[in-house]
């Protein structure tokens, strides 16, 4: 089963995404509310026997899954082929750091590029959104924390990265957090450490991937995060990125740019589609 968050005059609304149509549930008014009772399934079960006001996804204004993530604590240096192509050396535990909840955008809404950053990049990841939360969760028992998985495209602004020593100015400015389309929810993803994943810049392959690749597993993440701080519903693991980021690509390093087209893609989830603009503010 797959749950958006979709736009409406009322406010953010949920449905589900079925055959190509956004069913609302109407007894689930923020995805926030189902991720906090699961069974809420069964009222998602009756809307699509119903299939009242059911839209063309097309037509629907889609958000981000989790609108506003209560947190989004994001991994750096979790695939092994990225560590080797920044020359970092291998972690030893995960990398974590955090970015904004105001960061956050959904499919087809527009990635702005900060005038003061000349160095944007993209990360295509996993999105891990919890729904049972926990502190001092045993691995055995992590992925029963997991409410559902998304797209999640880490972008970054590199030479605020590089200049400040540590990561969160580069990577929180707004719009950074784009996720999306779906939320997928765990019965449909059996292995999260299986899944083919794929960014693709203006239609060329940058990063193409699989989840199988990680050094720590989303069960050993979300196991070490929790040991540090309170995993709540409504937060967003964001677990890292594969080899091809712009940064180190070569001859020369492909940041984005002004019209650009960003397509992050992961089997089972599906494409998060973001258009790049320059941010017209001063």
């Amino acid at each position: 089963m797959k749950l958006v968050s979709y736009a409406t005059d009322a406010g953010p609304r949920v449905g589900c995404l079925d055959n190509g149509e956004v069913v609302p549930t109407p007894g689930i008014p923020q995805m926030l509310d189902y991720l906090k009772d699961p069974s809420l399934e069964s009222t998602i079960e009756a809307a699509l026997k119903g299939r009242i006001d059911a839209q063309p996804v097309e037509k629907v204004n889609l958000l981000a899954p989790i609108p506003r993530p209560t947190k989004i604590i994001a991994i750096g240096l979790n695939y092994k082929d990225h560590v080797k192509e920044t020359g970092r050396t291998m972690p030893e535990a995960p990398v974590l750091f955090s970015k904004p909840p105001t960061a956050t955008i959904g499919p087809e809404a527009t990635i702005l590029l900060p005038n003061e950053s000349k160095q944007v990049d993209y990360e295509v990841e996993l999105g891990v959104v919890i729904g049972k939360g926990g502190r001092e969760i045993q691995l055995e028992t992590a992925l029963d924390h997991v409410g559902g998985y998304t797209v999640f495209n880490d972008i970054s602004a590199r030479d605020f990265q590089y200049r400040d020593g540590q990561w969160f100015r580069g990577k929180s400015f707004d719009t950074f957090a784009p996720m999306g389309p779906v939320l997928t929810l765990p019965d449909q993803l059996h292995d999260p450490q299986s899944l083919k994943l794929q960014l693709r810049l203006n239609g060329k392959i940058r990063q193409n991937s699989s989840t199988s690749e990680m050094i720590f597993s989303v069960a050993e993440l979300i196991a070490d995060i929790s040991k540090v701080l309170t995993l709540e519903p409504g937060d967003v693991i964001a677990t890292g990125t594969p080899s091809g980021v712009g940064a180190v690509a070569k001859p020369k390093p492909v940041f984005l740019q002004d019209g650009d087209v960003v397509e992050a893609e992961i089997e089972g989830i599906g494409i998060l589609r973001n258009p790049v603009a320059k941010n017209s503010e001063p």
